[in-house]
């Protein structure tokens, strides 16, 4: 990987590792910055979400409070599509479940940085390794 894509890499995950922080995720000031205006989802219960949805009600979804259950994600790794284009993909652990998780992350202009442009979330059943 050349400079240019390790940091564009790097930049996305360090985003997507903000948006699983409960203290993020109930701050819908932090949620607006990461999310892209034109951001849409899949999550991993099949239920599609907007960017206004998101960014109204992100603070009431699991894992976004302090003293409750929270995300914690693994093997995280990304590549640059196109300049201003990254895709990650890992998984999460919450509450016991498994999920695999894809998402892209478009960078439009230094001034607003690396954003959320889509996500989703695919559950691992019990009996996959």
């Amino acid at each position: 990987m050349t400079d240019e894509e390790t940091e564009a890499v790097r930049s996305a995950i360090a985003g997507e590792l903000r948006l699983l922080d409960p203290a993020v995720r109930s701050s819908r000031a932090e949620v607006t910055r990461l999310l892209d205006p034109e951001f849409t989802e899949v999550g991993a219960s099949g239920r599609r979400y907007t960017y206004a949805e998101m960014t109204a009600g992100l603070a009431g979804h699991p894992g976004s409070t302090a003293d409750g259950p929270v995300y914690e994600p693994s093997d995280i790794t990304g590549a640059l599509l196109a300049p201003g284009l990254v895709h990650l993909t890992y998984e999460t652990r919450f509450e016991g479940r498994r999920a695999r998780r894809s998402s892209l992350w478009r960078k439009r202009d230094e001034e607003t940085g690396w954003r959320m442009y889509h996500h989703q979330g695919t559950p691992v059943p019990p009996d996959v390794p």
